[in-house]
């Protein structure tokens, strides 16, 4: 069953307007699929392998080009590195809109030539896992730029939540793949497992030159259990035996594989936004709670990850609903030095929207602490109303500054 993405209408658009779009994310987050149920209808389609030469593609990528001529899509680009400098010279001389699609699930190596050697030539789009809304096949009722229009009129017209067939426990533990969503419950962990195991041993493996793949795997599975912290890496190599060099390099490998991201401290200073230490994040919740061998969904409740599982979702939900804003809104996280801090600074039109992420159904004043802290700290820039992310049943009003809202909320018309 297919989903309607949130990315649909951009990407059509701007495959429009540009040459070549670069469509790129994790393992198994639905790029081919996407492709297949939008341009993809009318579009050739490869799909490249680590081991065989599709076509002869790397072996002789000008007459494979001569033979698939545009528009195509092809896809795990970065199994035939061959083809970015034929692709180069062909839009060189050529350069309507809409003639490839490129898709990878590494930004190392390859997407990073692709970057290099297409620039101005190709233009970037990535894919995550389901939003709240696509995992809900919601379509796509998204709330964060009406919110960041004016956060006022947003509350007051009193947004509502979506409805969902399943409990926030059960969400958090599936995780927000698209396979995940459709699966039997009880075949969840096996599901996470093949994906660790394949992710592992084929897309590392093809990465970086790492001798013990039984340490690294311990590695995701001690990040998965340090998400929505700010990243020591003296503390992430201490735990195995590492040095912090290779636990960055790691984290490096990581973060390139999709399956990590880190958002910068904000400071006030724009020579300083990333002077303090980032928070990092794992890519997807069922990911880490099958690395933290979490049994059931109703064991995160009891869990000492609750709270941080619940973080790493609001996160990532608010990073795929920026995905498809033009601009997208620049996203920090601030802590001061007396221990003061806020989850999400996201910094939109010269604005500063904070939001905070309590795993409570009953937030209140206390909660805006951190909120507090942050404009008196900040009393000279332009900062907005501040916003607690719940997972309640309807908003409330915390503050003089601040509101309460759903995690699941859905857009106001």
């Amino acid at each position: 069953m297919y989903h309607q993405r949130i990315l649909t209408d951009k990407l059509e658009r701007l495959f429009s307007v540009f040459p070549i779009v670069v469509v790129t994310g994790a393992r198994q987050v639905g790029k081919s699929t996407l492709l297949a149920n939008t341009l993809g209808k009318n579009m050739d389609t490869v799909v490249f392998d680590p081991v065989i030469d599709i076509e002869n593609a790397r072996q002789d990528p000008e007459l494979f080009l001569s033979n698939r001529r545009p528009p195509v899509i092809l896809d795990e680009i970065q199994y035939a590195p061959e083809l970015i400098p034929a692709l180069k010279r062909r839009i060189d001389r050529d350069r309507q809109p809409g003639q490839y699609v490129l898709t990878g699930s590494q930004q190392w190596g390859v997407l990073r030539s692709v970057a290099e050697s297409l620039a101005g030539r190709a233009v970037f789009l990535d894919l995550e896992g389901f939003n709240l809304s696509e995992a809900a096949d919601a379509g796509t009722n998204c709330w964060l730029d009406k919110w960041l229009a004016n956060p006022v009129d947003f509350f007051q017209a009193k947004p509502g939540r979506l409805t969902r067939k399943i409990t926030l426990y059960e969400q958090l533990w599936r995780g927000f793949l698209p396979e995940s969503q459709f699966i039997p419950l009880d075949t969840i962990p096996d599901f996470h497992a093949a994906y660790q195991r394949t992710y592992i041993e084929r897309d590392v493996r093809l990465l970086a030159d790492i001798s013990d793949w039984q340490l690294f795997g311990r590695f995701l599975r001690l990040a998965a259990a340090l998400t929505a912290q700010e990243i020591n890496f003296s503390q992430l190599g201490r735990e195995l035996g590492l040095t912090p060099q290779t636990a960055k390099r790691w984290l490096d490998i990581l973060q390139a594989t999709f399956q990590w991201y880190e958002i910068p401290a904000f400071s006030g200073n724009a020579l300083k936004k990333v002077s303090n230490k980032p928070k990092g994040y794992i890519a997807d919740t069922g990911l880490a709670c099958a690395a933290q061998a979490i049994s059931t969904p109703q064991a995160i409740g009891g869990h000492p990850l609750w709270g941080a599982l619940f973080e790493t979702a609001c996160v990532g939900e608010i990073r795929k609903q920026c995905s498809f804003m033009s601009p997208k809104p620049q996203i920090y996280h601030w802590r001061a030095y007396g221990g003061a801090e806020v989850d999400i600074i996201l910094e939109y039109n010269g604005r500063l929207y904070p939001i905070e992420i309590k795993a409570t159904s009953r937030p209140s004043r206390r909660d805006c602490s951190g909120l507090n802290a942050f404009r008196k700290r900040h009393q000279a820039l332009n900062v907005a109303q501040g916003l607690v992310l719940a997972p309640i049943e309807q908003g409330l009003q915390l503050s003089e500054h601040d509101y309460a809202l759903p995690w699941d909320m859905v857009s106001v018309t």
